[in-house]
């Protein structure tokens, strides 16, 4: 919904600025596709290391995480 109003309030103070945002951001979006996928990977992978790290002191007893 603020997306919306900002956009609205760009149309009103400066409609061919506002009109080359609601074009590009498609594009845009289709872009960030990439890195959404990487970073989700990489968040994947250091929660795997971590669980690989604290695993032995889990076994033994560790306090768990709230």
């Amino acid at each position: 919904m603020v997306k919306l109003l900002l956009w609205l309030l760009l149309l009103v103070l400066c409609w061919p600025l506002a009109l080359v945002a609601l074009v590009a951001y498609p594009f845009l979006w289709l872009l960030s596709i990439p890195f959404r996928i990487v970073g989700g990977v990489l968040e994947g992978l250091v929660e795997l290391v971590r669980a690989l790290f604290l695993f032995p002191a889990r076994l033994l007893g560790g306090r768990a995480r709230a």
